[in-house]
Order: structure tokens, then sequence, then C-alpha cells
């Protein structure tokens, strides 16, 4: 029987202008029948021994690492290996799609080792917002009207496509919309396997948690596979899933974008016109490459960046797509690139809103941290929800979340985590490059956030194992993880100090984020009259100043 879900939500006063990011209302019906003995499942009839081990902590007892070898390998259905032209480096072109790559961990890190925790040191907590899985294009998106127009052609049988392009003489659009695909499931579900044996043991048996997703199906489906990784099939006994209406006119801090509506608009579009300006370069001899092919068909650049897009999306739902290997490996960087451009100027420190979507969630994480509900409606956050503690629980160990790309984007840098601030020409990739789109934001990405408690201050220099403490009290400290690799919250904050090992102290994190709601502008940045700037004038998540 389907496990039930919380569904509650707090509705605010908005006009509700179609906006991109947000999606179309739908009804779910729910039933539940009774099913003979013989094919009942849950609860179990005659289980036999069921007894089980203590629970994993890998992220308290993990040695590791053991050098360059380290085991980030995941489960691989799909076919990735077709071979590329100009790859000599036998990189992946799965790993250069930006917001489409299926999840990889980070190759390379953000800057700092991985450490194991000190001994007498111990995790107390942690909190994690995960992206959904993978899925198929979003309903009316250029990929789509790219696919669907292009079959339509292609029926009426008027070209004739030649050579790479033959293929497409008896193609057709095959894709759904919006939901997650086989290997999303997996993502997440593995994903939640991977924290039971990162964080298992800080979960109590006697308790009942409460996570929480948007409402929309992919999202709710990506907690729903996280939960039984985690927890198993009957995750329902050990968690509610608590589920934040994502649509126009409801405040979520997991969908950030929906009560910001200059993050909608033209204001915030500098992202969209860097990446196509980047789009016009890289992209010019494939276009007359692909066109020689196309038999008459009109084959325009923004056919060619579609052609692009579209090889993820079939890869992920069908397990090869004929449109990968059209390109090079120089063109496959061209497009990961056009990728971070439309990050950086739509969801991170070139947008107007870029601080404002992630705020709420910034603030939601703060207030427990400091353990009191959120009660003030200054942000998106869902006050309804976040201001009692049955569906707002402040004494949880672990806080899981589910929500999109541009979202934990955007809570990085309502974080003020501006080692990803780096200006992103459109004319190429700078040199030391720092936002890598498919490095954050794969398919499946997370946030991770330990609070870690240590019997006395932790050297801040730990590429030895000697002298791991210092003298002095307790102390607490705070650890950022994306996609399995260490954030060095130093880059950001002075304050934190170089740690080798990427840490800060919690106070004095604390300290700097109380200043992050200010920062943020949230009611001006989502609200303001302001004009369109062009891409490349703003630095800091904000509107530029009057």
């Amino acid at each position: 029987m389907r496990a039930s879900i919380a569904f509650l939500a707090w509705a605010m006063t908005a006009d509700a202008a179609y906006l991109d990011k947000r999606q179309a209302v739908t009804t779910i019906t729910i039933t539940s029948t009774a099913v003979p003995d013989y094919f009942q499942t849950s609860p179990e009839l005659f289980p036999g021994p069921t007894a089980t081990s203590v629970p994993p902590f890998l992220a308290e007892s993990n040695p590791a690492p053991f050098g360059p070898s380290n085991t980030f390998v995941a489960n691989a259905p799909l076919e990735t290996g077709e071979p590329i032209m100009g790859d000599i480096t036998n990189t992946s072109i799965f790993s250069l799609m930006g917001n489409l790559s299926p999840y990889f961990p980070n190759p390379s890190g953000f800057g700092v080792q991985e450490y194991p925790l000190p001994l007498g040191a111990n995790i107390s907590q942690v909190h994690m917002i995960s992206r959904h899985g993978s899925r198929y294009p979003t309903t009316n998106s250029s990929v789509y009207k790219f696919g669907t127009s292009l079959a339509s052609a292609i029926k009426k049988g008027a070209y004739n496509f030649t050579e790479d392009l033959s293929f497409l003489n008896s193609w057709n659009y095959k894709l759904g919309a919006e939901i997650l695909v086989p290997i999303g499931r997996q993502e997440l579900f593995d994903s939640g396997v991977l924290h039971q044996y990162q964080y298992g043991a800080l979960y109590n048996p006697n308790t009942k948690i409460i996570a929480r997703t948007t409402s929309q199906d992919r999202i709710i489906k990506s907690g729903e596979n996280f939960l039984s990784g985690f927890f198993g099939l009957s995750w329902s006994a050990n968690a509610t899933l608590e589920v934040i209406i994502e649509q126009n006119g409801f405040n979520d801090s997991l969908a950030g974008y929906d009560n910001c509506n200059n993050s909608n608009t033209y204001v915030s579009a500098g992202g969209s016109n860097a990446s196509a300006t980047w789009e016009n370069i890289y992209l010019q001899n494939a276009t007359k490459r692909l066109s020689a092919m196309a038999g008459g068909y009109n084959w325009t650049l923004s056919d060619t960046y579609n052609a692009q897009t579209i090889c993820p999306y079939e890869t992920v739902a069908l397990g090869y797509s004929a449109f990968c290997d059209l390109f090079t490996f120089e063109e496959w960087q061209g497009f990961e690139y056009s990728i971070d451009l439309s990050f950086a100027g739509g969801s991170m420190f070139q947008s107007p809103t870029g601080r404002a979507v992630g705020i709420g969630f910034v603030q939601e994480t703060l207030a427990i941290l400091q353990h009191h509900l959120v009660t003030d409606a200054n942000t998106q956050d869902n006050v309804t929800l976040d201001g009692t503690s049955s569906t707002f629980p402040l004494n949880q160990t672990l806080y899981f979340s589910f929500s999109h790309d541009t979202n934990i984007a955007s809570v990085l840098t309502a974080f003020g985590l501006t080692q990803f601030a780096q200006f992103l020409p459109t004319t190429g990739p700078p040199a030391n490059q720092q936002m890598i789109v498919s490095h954050m934001e794969p398919f499946g990405a997370r946030l991770d956030i330990e609070i870690i408690s240590a019997p006395q201050p932790v050297a801040a220099n730990r590429t030895t194992s000697a002298n791991t403490y210092i003298n002095g009290p307790a102390t607490k400290y705070v650890h950022f993880l994306l996609n399995q690799r260490t954030v060095p919250l130093g880059a950001s904050f002075a304050a934190c100090g170089k740690r080798t090992d990427g840490w800060c102290e919690l106070t004095t994190f604390m300290g700097i984020q109380n200043g992050s709601l200010a920062t943020a502008q949230y009611d001006y940045s989502c609200n303001g009259n302001y004009p369109s700037v062009p891409y490349g004038s703003l630095s800091n998540g904000v509107p530029q100043s009057t």
C-alpha cells in the first residue's frame, strides 16, 4: 500500500502571470485497495529472521582518502561510451553536460582535499538539499519544440538527411515530459543508500523524521526513492514526506523562484543572453557541418544547440542517443560553458535575484541551528509550516529536502559562497574556472551540511596526522559537501581562515550568516522596479545599486 503523504501549503496573494519556471496545476487522486494474503507484501506474514546490525556511520569512521582512485563509481546502465571526435583525454562527454549530466561526484574537488574526522570528534547533525534525478525535458522547452517540429517535418518525407544525419530519416521524438526517467529513480535511490552508509547512525529508530519536497511529481518521486534507499521500502515507518505546493501564489523555499517575480522576467535574462552569445561563437562550425547534411531542411544554429541538448535527454530516457557523436569534444566543452553562463547570470552571482531565490532555505537552516521556528514572512518561507514544530521540527539529527538545480544554485549564492562568483566572459572559459555546473548541479546533485563537535579546536593545517588538535575548549564546526566533495568555506569567508579541511567554526559561520537576509534584499530583488542591466554588470547576486 502506498505511503500517505502530508500535503500542506500556505497561499500568498500574487498576480498569476505566466512564468517559465512555474508549472501548471495538476490533480492527483490516491486510491487504496485491499489485496489477498498471497499478494500481500506489507505487513509481511512470515518474514523469518529480521535481525540487523548497528547502523553505519562512514562519515565518522572512514579513514579515507587513499589516493587518487577514490571509490567515486556510479552504476552505468546507459550507453555513454560512443567515440567523440577530438577526445584525446578519454573524458566522458557526459561530464560536460552541465545540469543535464547524469549524476557523478565532482572529479576534481573544490580546492581542498578530503580529511577523515579526527579521533574524538563526531557529527551531530546533517542538512541535505538534493536535486531530483534525471528526467524528461520540460514541457514546451526549446528542445521539446525542436524534437516535435523535426519529427513532424520528417514524417512529411520532404527531406533527405545524409551522412551523419541519415539516422533522422527514420527518427521520431519519443520523450515524455518532466517526470523521472529510470536512471533518475536510481540516482536518488543510490543517494539514499550512500547517505545511509555515511550518516545512518544519526537516525534514532524510535523516532519518525520529517523530510520535505515540493509538489512536483519528479521531486516527490525523488524523495520517495531517496528514502527507500536510506531506510528501505518500508520507509514510511521512519519518515513522513511533507509536500509543499510548488505553484504561483504559494510560498516554498524549495522552489524559491515561485514567489520571486523578478527571477522569471526579463530583468533576470542575463544568463540566457550570455549563453546565446557564446552559442553563436562555439557552434558556427557545427552548424555549417550539419546544415550541409540536412537535405534541404532549414537547419539553424538554434537547431544545432537543441540537437546537443537532446543528446543527454535521449540518453537518460532511452539509453542511447545518435545525436551525441554529431559533435566534437571541443563542442561539448563549449556546451558545458553555455550552461555555466546561463546559471551564472540566471541563478547565481551575476543575477539580480541570485541570492533572493535561495535565501528562504538559508533562513530555515539557520533557524534550525539556532533552535527557533520561522514566523516572519520576510522571504518565500512557508511560515504556516515553518511556524510549528509538527511540520518544522527542531530536534532532528537528519534533515532531508528535495528541490531543483537552479534553486540549489541560488542557495549556494544566498549563503554567500563567493568562490563561485567569478565572472564568466561570453568569449570563452576563464583560467581556473570555479563555477562549473556539471560539478555542482548534475541530476541528483546534493549539498550536505555537516555539524561537527570536537573535544578541542581542530588544527587549521590537517596535512599531517600529528597535532590534530590544539589547546582550547570543545568547538563546533560546519562542513559543506557538494556532490561528495568539500566546499572550503575559507575560500568565501576570510573569517573562517585558510583551513586545509575547508571547515569553519560554527560560531564564526553563524556570525557571518546573520547578515545574509539583509544582503539578499529579498523584497526589492524579487518585487522591486529596477532596470535590466547587461550581463556582467552584477557580481553579488542582487540588483545594481541605484
